[in-house]
C-alpha cells in the first residue's frame, strides 16, 4: 500500500509503548516511512536527555508524540515546547500529541503545542482499556482480585486500537490538523463494571474492591514502584478520576466513520487470547 499522505514520512516518539507500537504498524502500513524511537530503539530518545532529540526528528514530516511518564507532571510543557522547536528546525511539519482528559497539566502542553507554529493535532484519551492486558492493572486481573482507590465513577475506556487509529488519521489527513480529538469508548463503566466484564469473558472470578488512596500508594511502593509514578498514579486516581470525565464522546465514530470497540469486545479478545489465563 502507498501512502496518498501529504506526510511521507513520520517519527514515533515512544514507539514501543501501548500506542506507539500501534501507531507505526499502521504508519507504515500506510506506505509511511516510519522511524520508532524509544530509550532502547535503535534511534534513541530520552526525555530527560535533550542531546537525543535532534537526531530523533531529523529528516521526517511528522511526528506522533507521547511523554514519558505522563504529560500531567508539570515539566511537560516545558519540554513539550522545547521538543516543538527542535522539530521545527529539524523540518518537522506536523506533530500528533498523545493527552489525556481532564489533565492541567496536560491541557497546558496541549497549548504550548498550539503555540508552536507547527501543524498540530491532539489525541486526548480516555484510559486505556489495554491497562487491564498489558499495563499495571494486569497482574492483579491474573490473580483474581484488583484493588484500587476509585468507586462509582465512570470511565469510558478507550481501546488502543481505537485510538491508534485515529492518531494515524490525524498525522495524515490534513482536515484534522488544529483538532482536539477526545477519544473515548461508546460508553462508560466504573472500575468495578469492566472487572466484572473481563471476569464474564475470561470465564474467572475476577473481583474488584475499592481501597483508600493512601493503602494503595503504599502497597505500589512495598511492589518497587518507583515514588514519582505512584505520586502520578495517586494524582490521576484522586483527582481525575472525579467524574469530570464520566461521559463518552462520539470522535472515533466521526473520525473512522465506523463505532468505537465497546470494551466487551476488547474483553473477550482478549481473553480468547489467553491473557488473563
Amino acid at each position: 500500500m502507498t501512502s496518498t499522505s501529504d506526510i511521507q514520512s513520520a517519527v514515533v516518539i515512544g514507539g514501543t509503548g501501548k500506542t506507539g507500537k500501534r501507531v507505526a504498524q499502521r504508519l507504515a502500513a500506510a506506505g509511511v516511512e516510519t522511524r520508532i524511537t524509544s530509550r532502547t530503539s535503535g534511534t534513541v530518545f530520552d526525555w530527560n536527555d535533550r542531546d537525543t532529540w535532534r537526531a530523533a526528528v531529523t529528516g521526517v514530516d511528522g511526528a506522533y508524540v507521547t511523554y514519558a511518564p505522563d504529560l500531567a507532571v508539570p515539566e511537560s510543557s516545558a519540554d513539550v515546547q522545547e521538543f516543538a522547536d527542535v522539530a521545527q528546525r529539524s523540518g518537522v511539519r506536523r506533530i500528533v500529541l498523545l493527552s489525556g482528559r481532564g489533565e492541567p497539566a496536560a491541557q497546558k502542553a496541549e497549548q504550548t503545542l498550539s503555540a508552536s507554529g507547527l501543524e498540530w493535532a491532539v489525541v486526548q484519551a480516555s484510559w486505556f482499556a489495554q491497562n487491564f492486558s498489558e499495563g499495571y492493572l494486569l497482574e492483579p486481573i491474573q490473580a483474581g482480585h484488583l484493588a484500587l482507590p476509585v468507586g462509582g465513577v465512570g470511565e469510558p475506556f478507550i481501546d488502543v486500537d481505537d485510538l491508534a487509529d485515529v492518531a494515524v488519521a490525524a498525522l495524515t489527513r490534513a482536515e484534522l490538523v488544529g483538532r482536539v480529538l477526545k477519544v473515548t469508548g461508546p460508553r462508560t463503566l466504573t472500575f468495578g463494571e469492566a472487572v466484572d466484564a473481563i471476569s464474564v469473558a475470561s470465564g474467572r472470578p475476577v473481583s474488584f474492591e475499592t481501597i483508600e488512596l493512601q493503602q494503595f500508594s503504599e502497597g505500589m511502593k512495598e511492589s518497587g514502584v518507583p515514588d514519582d509514578v505512584v505520586g502520578l498514579l495517586a494524582y490521576l486516581f484522586s483527582d481525575v478520576l472525579d467524574g469530570r470525565n464520566d461521559y463518552a464522546t462520539g470522535v472515533v465514530e466521526e473520525v473512522l466513520r465506523r463505532p468505537a470497540r465497546d470494551f466487551s469486545v476488547f474483553a473477550a479478545e482478549a481473553a480468547r487470547a489467553g491473557v488473563w489465563s
